[in-house]
C-alpha cells in the first residue's frame, strides 16, 4: 500500500492501481449505476489531456520531459490499456470533477512508471499541477463529451445510412408487389411495397443527416475558459494551441468557442444531439411498427411480409415465432427517448456559471448512440436485408379491397363508384367481378386502370382511356 493525501486527509491506496486517493473517494461516494465509465469516453478523456500536455509544452510552461512522459501514458490509454483503472461511477457529483481527477492521477502514476519513479511521487508529477495544467473539470470535461459523442455519432450515422441502402434494395425488389394502402387502419387505396420501403429509407435518410448536423455544432469547444469560462491560469497562446492540437489528434475540425463563458455555462448542444436521436427514434419505431403488422398471422393476419424467423416464439405454443427483431427496435428507440428526458432535464437545470449536470447528459447520450447504433445494425442484418413478401397474399386483400374503387371514379362516375362498393361490402364479391358483370368497363380497360403503373403514380389512372 502506499499513502496518498488530499486536503481532507490521508488514504491507504493499494500499490498495483494506478488511480489516486481522488479516485478512492469517488468509488465511496458514488455507487450510483453499477457501471463502468464508456470505454470510449475514456479515449476522448486521454485524447484531450494529450492535446493539452502537447500545448503546455509548446508554450513553454510545461517540462518537456513531464510532458512526454504524461503524452505517451495518454497515448497508452488511446490505445486501449489502463481502461480497468477507471472505477468511477459515470453517474457522480461534482460536475464531473472525480472522472477528471482519475484521468489525471492514472496519467501522473503510468508517467512516473515510464521515468522510472514510484507511483504517488506527487511532487516530481502531480495530477493538479501537470496532468491538469491550464485546464478545469469545467473545460476538459465537456470537451471529453463531445469528442467521444462527434465519434460515437459517426458511427451512428453510418449504421442509418446503411440502413437506409438496405431499405432501397428492398424498394427495388418490391417495386412491382401490389398491395392494399391503409389510412387509419382501414383500406385506403393501392401502394407498391416498394414505395412503402422507399419511404422508410427517406426517412431514415433525413434522421442521419439530422445527427450529422447536430454532431457539427460540437465543434465549438470550451478548453482553455478553465474555472468559469474566463480562462484564468490558461495562457492566451495555451487556448490557440490546445484546440490546435486536439483537432489533430482526433481528425476533427475542432474550434474555439466563440464566447468561453457562454460555451462554460450552456449545454444546449448536448440538447441538440439528443434531441436529435429522439427525432430519428420515432419513424424508425413507426417502421417496426408497420413491418410487425404486415407480417401478422401469418395465418390469420396481414401476412404481407415474411420476416426471417429468428428463434423460437413461444414457450407453450409449438411452431410460434414472433417478430422480435421489429421489437427490439421498438425498445430501444423508447429507452433512446426516455434518455433524452434526463439530458433534457439536465440541460435546464444549470446555475450561473456552469452546469454541474453533465455527467448524467453523458452517460445518457453516450448510451443512446451505442444502443441505437447497435439495434440499427441488428435491423439491418437481421431484418431487412432478409425480409421477404407474401406476393400472394398482398394481391388477396388488394383483390378483395373495395378501395381501389377511387380509381375508378373518372371512368364510372361518383355513383356508380359507390354503388359497387356498397355492394362489394355486402355481397363480399370482389369489385373486379362486379365491374366485369355489369358490364362498366371491359376487362382491358380495367386491367389497365388497375395496373400498378397507373394507380400508383400521380395523375389518373387509365388516363389514356378517357381521351379516346
Amino acid at each position: 500500500m502506499r499513502l496518498e493525501h488530499d486536503f481532507l486527509g490521508e488514504l491507504q491506496v493499494a500499490d498495483e492501481v494506478y488511480y489516486g486517493v481522488q479516485t478512492m473517494r469517488a468509488m465511496e461516494n458514488f455507487r450510483i449505476t453499477g457501471h463502468n465509465l464508456d470505454s470510449d469516453f475514456i479515449v476522448a478523456l486521454a485524447m484531450v489531456k494529450k492535446a493539452a500536455a502537447k500545448a503546455n509544452m509548446a508554450t513553454g510552461r510545461l517540462d518537456q520531459t513531464i510532458g512526454k512522459a504524461l503524452v505517451a501514458a495518454a497515448d497508452e490509454i488511446i490505445a486501449g490499456k489502463l481502461h480497468d483503472q477507471f472505477p468511477v461511477d459515470p453517474i457522480q457529483g461534482g460536475a464531473g470533477t472525480s472522472i477528471n481527477m482519475n484521468t489525471n492521477e492514472v496519467l501522473c502514476n503510468r508517467a512516473l512508471e515510464i521515468l522510472g519513479d514510484k507511483k504517488g511521487n506527487y511532487d516530481r508529477i502531480s495530477p493538479n499541477n501537470h496532468a491538469n495544467m491550464a485546464q478545469s473539470t469545467n473545460d476538459a470535461f465537456p470537451t471529453a463529451i463531445k469528442v467521444c459523442a462527434i465519434q460515437k455519432g459517426r458511427l451512428l450515422v453510418k449504421a442509418l445510412r446503411e440502413l437506409a441502402e438496405a431499405l432501397e434494395v428492398k424498394a427495388e425488389k418490391f417495386k412491382r408487389v401490389m398491395k392494399m394502402g391503409r389510412t387509419h387502419l382501414q383500406d385506403a387505396v393501392p401502394v407498391t411495397l416498394g414505395q412503402e420501403f422507399a419511404s422508410h429509407a427517406s426517412a431514415v435518410r433525413r434522421g442521419a443527416k439530422r445527427i450529422e448536423t447536430a454532431l457539427d455544432h460540437l465543434h465549438a469547444v470550451n478548453m482553455g475558459a478553465t474555472a468559469v469560462g474566463t480562462g484564468l491560469n490558461a495562457e492566451p497562446e495555451y487556448i490557440v494551441e490546445v484546440v490546435k492540437q486536439l483537432a489533430e489528434i482526433t481528425g476533427e475540425p475542432f474550434v474555439t468557442a466563440g464566447n468561453l463563458m457562454d460555451a462554460t455555462q450552456n449545454t444546449d448542444g448536448f440538447a441538440d444531439i439528443s434531441g436529435a436521436m429522439k427525432i430519428t427514434a420515432l419513424p424508425l419505431i413507426k417502421m417496426a411498427n408497420d413491418f410487425r403488422l404486415m407480417a401478422s398471422g401469418p395465418r390469420c393476419g396481414l401476412g404481407e411480409l415474411k420476416l426471417p424467423p429468428r428463434q423460437p416464439g413461444s414457450s407453450i405454443m409449438p411452431g410460434k415465432v414472433n417478430p422480435v427483431i421489429p421489437e427490439v427496435l421498438n425498445q430501444t428507440c423508447y429507452q433512446v427517448i426516455g434518455n433524452d428526458l434526463a439530458v433534457t432535464l439536465g440541460v435546464e437545470n444549470g446555475q450561473f456559471e456552469l452546469n454541474v449536470m453533465e455527467p448524467v447528459m453523458a452517460y445518457n447520450i453516450f448510451n443512446s448512440m451505442t444502443m441505437l447504433t447497435n439495434v440499427v445494425h441488428t435491423f439491418r442484418t437481421l431484418c431487412v436485408e432478409k425480409v421477404e413478401a407474401d406476393e400472394k397474399q398482398c394481391q388477396k386483400w388488394l383483390d378483395n379491397s373495395v378501395g381501389i374503387v377511387t380509381a375508378l371514379l373518372p371512368h364510372v362516375g361518383y355513383e356508380n363508384s359507390s354503388m359497387l362498393a356498397k355492394e362489394a361490402y355486402a355481397t363480399g364479391r370482389p369489385i373486379r367481378d362486379l365491374i366485369l358483370e355489369k358490364k362498366l368497363l371491359t376487362q382491358e380497360a380495367m386491367d389497365i386502370i388497375l395496373s400498378p403503373e397507373e394507380m400508383t403514380v400521380p395523375g389518373i389512372a387509365g388516363k389514356k382511356l378517357l381521351v379516346k
